[in-house]
């Protein structure tokens, strides 16, 4: 399954660290949220639904940071931009571990959501547009797996901190280790520079900056569309379970925090392998039977998870399946939207796509939270998590297929 790796040149190589280094860390100082909840709700005496304000707030501006950095990496690179975006999320991280109150960490948290949201636009385009077309799918599907790698980190710092200090301290001390990735801008600065074929078009075009709005014109407006509704539907569902999965497993199945730990480890090796595995189909089968085939699962897993009366043991080994199919969805998403977009815009379309479902997607966590208090939070997790697949085959099914294409210098 990796046998491809060897094959890459060294600059290829060494964009592949990066912006797998990248994605961990986004995805430690972004999940770093998830498990401090239940503690912050005992600290300040918040509402589910206030603390699904804070997720959905840091979503809906990390779709705006998205936009922004995608459109600006088209104007002044992607390497430039992946070095602002990294200390930006991992500086306001930092700082959401000193505050004191609901209103402080929804101001700090939502600021810490730009360069989260821009990380994923600018990273995704660099590395899509560095591998060559053969192994771009298993490449970018690779760098997704990095998010399972992220999110493990966070479980694990969360089970030793809560373990080993007071809850007053633990939360604090997850968000203040956040600060840590922005040692990661080091190595970009020095070994990693702007793919070929951007700096060629940057060339042939004299260097004039592009209109974003091209996005929006009659030959890309479809695409722009239904790449943008396929991607709300993948991030409502991934947000509706997983940003509330570990107050479900405390909460509603009265799991302590080894237990949830535990949980969790099964669903986040299960996100690792399935990160993996459609990496590699995503270039094997193509892109379109990719998404048909993990959206329908990640259905069906869904719903039974949190709606089925199953047994905790059952939720154990449901668990691989649910963070398989739930997080494998992701994988194609960056070489696709690669593929779909033209050179001369491909950041501003790829980051206003993407980044436009993290903003509706973002609404998922704070309407679970609300529609949890009239109903189980287990029921509000499927609901919502099951209509989002529907919508992903939908889009999908109008989508082109991209296999094997080749990148335009200027397309």
């Amino acid at each position: 399954m990796f046998a491809w790796v060897r094959e890459l040149s060294a600059q290829e190589k060494k964009t592949l660290i990066a912006a797998y280094g990248g994605w961990s860390v986004d995805a430690f100082d972004f999940m770093i949220y998830t498990f401090v909840i239940p503690a912050l709700i005992a600290a300040w005496g918040m509402s589910k639904g206030q603390a699904g304000l804070i997720a959905t707030s840091a979503l809906l501006m990390s779709a705006v940071g998205g936009w922004i950095a995608g459109a600006l990496s088209d104007r002044f690179g992607r390497v430039r931009m992946l070095q602002i975006t990294i200390a930006w999320f991992a500086c306001f991280t930092f700082l959401c571990g000193f505050t004191q109150s609901f209103e402080q960490l929804l101001v700090v948290r939502s600021l810490q959501g730009l360069g989260f949201g821009g990380e994923w636009a600018v990273g995704s385009v660099m590395i899509g547009e560095m591998i060559r077309a053969e192994h771009r799918g298993k490449a970018v599907g690779t760098v997704q797996s990095g998010w399972a790698m992220g999110w493990g980190g966070a479980a694990l710092a969360f089970a030793a901190f809560f373990t080993l200090l007071p809850d007053d301290i633990a939360w604090r001390a997850l968000f203040w280790i956040g600060l840590a990735p922005a040692l990661l801008v080091l190595y970009i600065r020095r070994h990693v520079k702007d793919p070929e074929v951007f700096t060629a078009t940057r060339k042939r075009t004299g260097g004039q900056p592009t209109n974003f709005l091209e996005i929006f014109s009659p030959p890309l407006l479809r695409i722009t569309l239904l790449t943008s509704l396929m991607a709300t539907g993948m991030q409502g569902g991934y947000y509706a379970v997983t940003i509330w999965l570990p107050t479900y497993l405390k909460t509603v199945r009265g799991l302590s925090v080894i237990g949830t730990g535990g949980y969790l480890t099964v669903i986040i090796s299960g996100a690792f392998a399935g990160y993996l595995t459609a990496a590699w189909l995503t270039d094997r089968i193509g892109r379109r039977n990719t998404f048909f085939l993990f959206a329908v699962c990640s259905a069906l897993t869904a719903v039974t998870y949190t709606l089925l009366p199953i047994s905790d043991a059952q939720m154990l080994v449901l668990g691989f399946p649910l963070g398989f199919f739930v997080s494998g969805n992701f994988s194609g998403v960056g070489a696709y939207f690669t593929e779909l977009f033209p050179s001369r815009v491909r950041g501003s379309g790829q980051g206003f796509a993407y980044n436009f479902g993290r903003g509706i997607g973002a609404l998922f966590p704070a309407l679970v939270g609300y529609l949890s208090t009239s109903m189980a939070l287990g029921t509000a997790i499927g609901i919502f998590a099951g209509s989002a697949f529907v919508v992903v085959i939908i889009a999908v099914s109008l989508l082109p297929e991209t296999r094997g294409k080749q990148l335009a210098v200027y397309d």
